[in-house]
């Protein structure tokens, strides 16, 4: 009896010579890059026809190696930055803030008040969103000019010159090389959140595409989480060590300095940017571990063709043609969801809801550890499911269950008291909850969901404009939100609570599942939406 797909002549079967067999030998070494270890027998094999013509192909391309290597390199060195110096600044505040005093003190032989202090201290943190604007806002012309590779590459730049300025501040006695410092990393983090999820999606199979995009968000719970780590006082979170945890941004760096010259540069910007055919067959060919790449590479010169006969998207067409402002919105709505969620407040309230359950200070910290923990073990789950559940799915259930977790947080916090443990308690499970359903779908799907929804020519401006958006809406809460808790107290979540149930009418009506979809089908769901 014949089995399904067998390579047996004898059984309805006859071999066709594939396609990339004579460019094999050239494709067994990529200059510069890992070598490419595939057997002959691996290289050589066939395509399989039955005698009616109906093909066998073989299994879609998976997880593999290199892949791995590719996904590591562009993953750690970039997105760990953002997580890293987002929350690096929390442990340390108080250290920092004696130590200007003290610095301004001797500069001006007189006594500095805690206001001027603190707003110091703000423009140092806020600084970091103001260069994360700026760093999204060029992301499509770092793209084009150089690449996604070229551009990871020459970002590290300013990681060096950020880690040296924060990390020597105290020995020069200037808070000021902290700002310049915070604020060119902040840039560095901007560009980042740009390049690398264009980069990984990019490299990766088509149904893979959703996993390998959450890899940006699970990198930043985990730097976050290291932050918080390395910031305990018995770590570097002490008066003489606080430099050098601001430094360690550079190692971050230098591994991606190592390691991503290894690998290739995106074949899609090779070939439909570059026009490099041969060059984009052999980094396919590299990130696959197989020459069987003929679907790929058809799929990636039909997309090159089509777009030779649609004029260079400018930041003009993205707005006037209806086919691109589209998705341009979503795309951008649901960074400002992100944002917008109340992550950063929750985050703010934990320290107050773990203290009126007569926590201690250490045992807070590692409460707030846990919540990290939370965070990237949950960010972990999303990566598995994404594929199967989809990511209109994760988003609908992120957001609806952070509606809900916030109504009965509002009720908590408004009237839990000192003493009163039960309520105390349940603020916690609550605030674990938001946790939760946050890095289901809300945390991750936003970074990957705009280079789905683009074609090559539009994706590098679509993404510049939705990662500064979202950098922007981080900086308008963190500026904002303060002010108007202090104002009416517990019940600013009212606004999240509001501000979430418009996001998932927005999700559930305007947002499209992009789940194992071509980018042909998403282009041609959106150019059929904007004629009706």
């Amino acid at each position: 009896m014949s089995r399904e797909g067998s390579p047996d002549e004898g059984e309805g079967y006859h071999a066709e010579s594939h396609p990339l067999r004579p460019q094999a030998a050239a494709m067994l070494q990529v200059p510069g890059r890992l070598s490419i270890s595939s057997s002959v027998s691996d290289l050589a094999a066939p395509i399989y026809v039955r005698q009616d013509s109906t093909v066998v192909r073989r299994p879609q391309p998976g997880f593999n190696a290199r892949l791995a290597f590719a996904i590591a390199a562009a993953a750690l060195g970039s997105s760990f930055q953002h997580g890293y110096n987002t929350g690096v600044v929390n442990a340390p505040q108080e250290l920092i803030e004696t130590w200007i005093n003290e610095t301004e003190e001797a500069r001006t032989g007189q006594v500095v008040t805690s206001t001027k202090v603190t707003m110091i201290w703000s423009i140092a943190v806020s600084i970091f969103c103001v260069g994360g604007m700026i760093g999204g806002a060029i992301t499509g012309i770092v793209a084009d000019r150089f690449g996604r590779k070229g551009g990871l590459l020459l970002n590290n730049a300013l990681v060096v010159v950020s880690a040296l300025l924060q990390g020597c501040s105290k020995a020069a006695s200037s808070y000021e090389m902290i700002i310049i410092g915070r604020f060119l990393i902040g840039i560095n983090s901007g560009l980042n959140a740009g390049l690398t999820p264009m980069y990984l999606a990019e490299i990766s199979p088509q149904h893979l595409r959703g996993a390998v995009g959450t890899v940006y968000q699970l990198v930043i719970t985990i730097s976050i989480l290291i932050s918080q780590i390395l910031g305990l006082e018995s770590v570097l979170g002490t008066s003489d060590l606080w430099p050098l945890l601001l430094a360690l941004t550079i190692v971050p760096g230098l591994f991606q300095l190592a390691t991503l010259p290894m690998c290739p540069e995106s074949p899609k910007y090779l070939l439909i940017n570059k026009g490099q055919e041969l060059e984009a067959q052999r980094a396919l060919t590299w990130l696959r571990g197989t020459i069987e790449v003929h679907d790929e590479m058809e799929e990636m010169r039909n997309e090159h063709e089509n777009l030779k006969m649609v004029p260079k998207v400018t930041l003009t067409e993205m707005f006037v043609n209806a086919s691109l402002r589209i998705p341009l919105v979503i795309a951008m709505m649901v960074m400002i969801a992100q944002q917008l969620s109340g992550i950063n407040a929750v985050m703010f309230f934990s320290t107050r809801i773990f203290t009126m359950a007569q926590l201690s200070k250490e045992n807070a910290q590692y409460a707030t550890l846990g919540m990290g923990s939370i965070n990237v073990l949950m960010t972990v789950v999303s990566l598995v499911v994404v594929e199967r559940a989809g990511r209109k799915t994760l988003l609908l259930i992120g957001f609806s269950g952070m509606c809900v977790v916030t109504i009965l947080l509002t009720i908590c916090i408004v009237y839990v008291k000192p003493g009163v443990m039960w309520l105390s308690v349940i603020s916690i499970i609550l605030v674990i909850l938001f946790v939760v359903m946050f890095a289901v779908g809300p945390g991750s799907i936003p970074w990957f969901l705009v280079s789905e929804l683009f074609n090559q020519s539009a994706r590098p401006t679509a993404t510049s404009l939705a990662v500064a958006i979202n950098w922007t809406a981080n900086f308008i809460v963190g500026i904002a939100f303060l002010p108007i808790q202090e104002a009416i107290g517990g019940y600013v979540f009212i606004i999240f609570v509001i501000l979430q149930a418009l996001f998932v009418l927005f999700i559930y009506f305007k947002v499209p599942e992009t789940k194992n979809k071509t980018l042909e089908e998403i282009t041609a769901m959106f150019r059929q939406i904007s004629y009706n």
